[in-house]
């Protein structure tokens, strides 16, 4: 049980509004952090209050740029440790380099387990993240990890925003969001559908999408992933869902990992 002034919310450069948002919600003062870059491009962090015996939580999800939001992750994550907090909780709601979770090919890295490698021997004692890309990253941890799911707040999006919900059909772009898609469409009581995305390794022609499972057909589509990051897939799978016929499209996205303008 937390008493009075336990709790130290800290954060860096990548989203500070959230954070600040986050510490108005909960009434905990943000703890002062100055971030600031040496010449040759190396991280400085300066953290003014003592957090010496607290739980520190620290709001980090490395977006662009990536590598050095991460940075400033793990250095807070140490500084905090060397300050004996008692407890380090790194809050990434988008979890860097989750894409890279297998290896796929001969001498492809598994980047995210390095990832979760890192923020261990910073001194993380626990993370909290959300709509991992896969969720066997929790295996990458001997740590305590919370993998919240944004799935609730799509299902009330859809129940209250889109109309003719119910004659709609839950579709995932490609088939690694199949589990997702199938656990939505179940929720809701509706059906979903499969698209597949045959890609041109040569270069030689653009990549292709096509219907696997399901009929779109005068419905409501819901198009359900996990990450944008270049917009190439969602569009194909825009454009495909018209050409089958699809009423209206709705697009729901957990992570917004682009810079942009990322759609035409």
């Amino acid at each position: 049980m937390y008493h009075n002034n336990s709790i130290r919310i800290l954060t860096g450069n990548s989203h500070p509004e959230l954070a600040q948002a986050v510490a108005e919600r909960l009434n905990v003062p943000l703890v002062p952090v100055t971030v600031k870059k040496f010449s040759n491009g190396e991280t400085s962090i300066t953290i003014s209050e003592s957090v010496r015996d607290e739980d520190v939580f620290i709001i980090q999800s490395p977006t662009q740029p990536v590598d050095d939001h991460l940075m400033e992750l793990l250095i807070l994550i140490s500084a905090c440790k060397t300050a004996s907090a008692r407890r380090i909780t790194a809050v990434i709601p988008c979890f860097p380099y989750a894409r890279n979770d297998k290896k796929d090919t001969s001498r492809a890295p598994i980047t995210a387990k390095l990832v979760a490698n890192m923020l261990t021997v910073a001194g993380c004692d626990h993370v909290v993240t959300m709509d991992l890309h896969a969720s066997q990253i929790q295996g990458f941890f001997d740590i305590p990890v919370d993998n919240l799911w944004s799935e609730p707040l799509f299902l009330r999006y859809v129940r209250r925003n889109v109309k003719d919900w119910e004659d709609a059909i839950v579709v995932s772009p490609d088939a690694g969001g199949a589990k997702r898609v199938t656990a939505i469409a179940d929720k809701l009581g509706l059906e979903f559908a499969l698209i597949n995305r045959k890609r041109d390794t040569n270069g030689k022609s653009q990549d292709k999408m096509e219907l696997l499972v399901g009929d779109v057909e005068g419905k409501v589509a819901i198009l359900v992933d996990d990450m944008i990051d270049t917009g190439h897939t969602l569009t194909l799978a825009v454009k495909t869902l018209h050409e089958k016929g699809a009423k209206s499209i709705h697009a729901l996205i957990s992570h917004g990992a682009s810079l942009p303008p990322v759609l035409p």
